[in-house]
This record gives C-alpha cells, sequence and structure tokens, in this order.
C-alpha cells in the first residue's frame, strides 16, 4: 500500500505539473535600456529578468503557472519607456509590470502604472522624491540615493580627512546623490570644497579638475547615470595629474575595471549588492548567471532579479494577481532575497536596504564598508599617479 500510495502521489504530481505547462503563461511586461546611454546598467537587469524567470518556472511558477518576461527597449529614454508601458498594459494586456532601469526612467512610467493600477516593484530607482508624490502602488528596492555615497563620507570622516568635493550629473538621481553626499559631509563638519553639476554629454572636465587642484580637496564623490562619465573623470584626473586620498562613485560594475585597468586601482564606489554576501540562493544565482550570459554579475543584475523574486513572493502570498492584495503583501513584506533585505514603510519606500562600498584592489571588487561585511580593508590613502 506504502508504493502504492507514493506511486499514487508521483502519478498526481506529474499531471498537474503538466496542466500548469499546458496553460498559458503569466505575461510580465517591463522595458529595459538595451541600448542608449543606460545600456550597460539596463541589459544586466534584463539579464537579470530572465534569468528570474528561468528560476520560477523551473520551482513551479507563479499561481501554477510559468511566468514570460515581455520585455521591451526603450533606449534609455523616458518618452519611449512611457510609451511602451502604455502599450504594455493596454495592447499587450499583460498580467503584470515591472520596473525599467533608474530613477529616471521609473519617475517617467510611474503616472501610466499608477493611472492602471498596477503594482510596479522597482528594480533600480532610488531617488527619495519618487516616493514623495502620494503613489499607491510603487515599491523600492535599493538604498535611498541619498545614501549611495554615505559610506565615502563614513571613511573619510574616520580618517579624519574635511575637505569634500561632489561631481554630479545633472539628473534625478546622481542630483539626489550628490547632494545627499554633501549634506552628509555638512553634518560631519566637513568643508564642502566644490558642488559642481555637469550636464550630460560633458566631455572635457578640465574647469572643476582645475578647482580641484586649487582647493586642496581630499575626497571627492562623484554621481553619475552612466559609466563612460566615471571612466572620463578618471582618466582625465590622471592625465591632469589631480590626486585626491579618496575618490568614489555612486556605481561600481565590472566594465570600469576593465577599461581602466590600473587606474581603476584605489577607487571606491557604491554596490549595492556583491557576491560575496550571505544571501539565500547566492551561490546559485551568480553560477547560473555565469553559465546563461558569460559574464559576471552585477548589482543591477541581482537587483532586477531579486525584485522578480519580491514580486512572485507577494503575488504566491496573495493567491492572486489582484494589485491591492497583492500591493497589502508587499507592505507588510520584510523578507531577504538574493538581493538584499527587504522592507518597506507606508509609501513603498525602502528602509532595510544601505548598501555597500567596495574598493578596487589588484583588480578585483573588495568590500571596505561597512566593516560587518567587508571582505578587505580600504586601501588608504591614494598614492599619487606617478606612484600607482
Amino acid at each position: 500500500m506504502k508504493s502504492l500510495s507514493l506511486l499514487s502521489l508521483f502519478v498526481l504530481s506529474a499531471f498537474l505539473m503538466s496542466c500548469s505547462q499546458d496553460q498559458e503563461p503569466l505575461v510580465i511586461g517591463a522595458t529595459m535600456s538595451q541600448s542608449g546611454n543606460l545600456s550597460t546598467q539596463g541589459i544586466a537587469a534584463q539579464n537579470g529578468y530572465l534569468l528570474c524567470e528561468e528560476h520560477i518556472n523551473q520551482n513551479g511558477g507563479m499561481l501554477g503557472r510559468n511566468i514570460s518576461f515581455l520585455i521591451y527597449d526603450d533606449k534609455s529614454d523616458s518618452e519611449t519607456a512611457i510609451r511602451l508601458y502604455e502599450e504594455l498594459i493596454t495592447k499587450d494586456e499583460v498580467d503584470a509590470i515591472m520596473g525599467p532601469y533608474g530613477s529616471t526612467l521609473t519617475e517617467a512610467v510611474a503616472p501610466v502604472t499608477e493611472r492602471h493600477n498596477m503594482v510596479h516593484v522597482s528594480p533600480l530607482a532610488a531617488t527619495t522624491s519618487i516616493w514623495e508624490q502620494g503613489r499607491e502602488y510603487l515599491f523600492m528596492v535599493l538604498p535611498p540615493a541619498e545614501l549611495f555615497l554615505a559610506g565615502l563620507i563614513d571613511m573619510a570622516d574616520q580618517n579624519r580627512l574635511s575637505k569634500v568635493a561632489v561631481l554630479q550629473e545633472n539628473a534625478l538621481f546622481p542630483m539626489a546623490a550628490g547632494d545627499g553626499a554633501a549634506d552628509l559631509a555638512r553634518e560631519r563638519g566637513m568643508d564642502i570644497t566644490v558642488h559642481h553639476t555637469y550636464d550630460r554629454g560633458t566631455e572635457d572636465f578640465s574647469d572643476f579638475l582645475n578647482l580641484l587642484r586649487e582647493s586642496e580637496t581630499e575626497v571627492l564623490g562623484m554621481a553619475a547615470s552612466t559609466l563612460s562619465d566615471f571612466i572620463t573623470v578618471t582618466r582625465q584626473m590622471k592625465e591632469h595629474d589631480i590626486n585626491v586620498k579618496m575618490f568614489g562613485t555612486s556605481g561600481a560594475v565590472t566594465q570600469f575595471q576593465e577599461e581602466l585597468g590600473e587606474a581603476a586601482e584605489y577607487v571606491y564606489g557604491l554596490s549595492a549588492w556583491e557576491p560575496s554576501l550571505p544571501n539565500p540562493g547566492i551561490e546559485k544565482f551568480v553560477e547560473d548567471y555565469r553559465a546563461r550570459f558569460g559574464m559576471e554579475p552585477s548589482f543591477h543584475a541581482a537587483g532586477a532579479y531579486g525584485s522578480c523574486q519580491l514580486f512572485v513572493e507577494a503575488v504566491e502570498r496573495a493567491g492572486t494577481l489582484n494589485s491591492d492584495l497583492v500591493r497589502n503583501e508587499l507592505l507588510n513584506l520584510e523578507t531577504q532575497t538574493v538581493f538584499s533585505s527587504f522592507a518597506v514603510d507606508e509609501r513603498g519606500y525602502q528602509t532595510a536596504n544601505s548598501g555597500l562600498i567596495i574598493q578596487w584592489q589588484n583588480g578585483q571588487k573588495e568590500i571596505v564598508w561597512p566593516d560587518e561585511l567587508a571582505t578587505s580593508e580600504a586601501w588608504f590613502p591614494t598614492p599619487t599617479w606617478s606612484d600607482r
């Protein structure tokens, strides 16, 4: 009887799995910046969505059905993203949506998703102002933008550095991150030597770098939305022999080091995630990401993957795709994904994720802040360019 019972359970399980596979998948719509100035981050985030789709389906799907992402290229353009989200909801009639890359595009499409009462888990937007407009269905996963350079300021203060410069791109997220760093420095009693905002597309930073030299700046925090700006400024600092004791960026991706080589050494950067973290499922995520995409996952990839995990968990808890019930689950959910800890306040604003600061050491990213998650001590101070 025991063997018959086990056989019956196996047959029933196979039957139910077959039924699930025979149903049309639940379609999750999104855009990602597959081209344009945000493509480095956007392609990685898209990969995160696709790997999450694969893993969710391997584990029984969502509500007993497979999921399938329908992802369009928003070309890093707000108007394109707005049009595509409207089409995803009204023309494609997707079952659910997930967010695009970055604060600028999230701010652009949030009115669309709100108007249609669609739960919108934003994987990679961090600007506080987006969550201060009374939106009901929008949820943050990243740490707030104003804290992206907080670790750099904290480490500078610990090392008794007091002259801080901030360079920020004139865009929604970089402005919030740069202003946040300046405010934190002032709160610590530090001097802001230069606080400069530049326009997208700037290629020559000579005037700003001359101000750095004249002000004897010790710490430079840079906030930008594109990898190329970080690379350009680093190269021009070397060319102009501009030396600071600490230089940190609002984003750390492998391509930065691959492009700059030894010039990347000693540079700090915000990383909201690293594969060395003790998060559940992280080893399988990293291994499968490498195998499928032939590269190391960045925090953008992990952020999108973790956001997908959050949405699926909320839907499973709600037992339905009803937006109000899923929204309620997310508001009350406290959990940890491959990406990070997650908890939000009544605005959907992140309260459990504070991010990491890494430093490039021997061509590798090493976590140097906060202390409890550090994989290495910071190399300090940064030597002059001629001594590296």
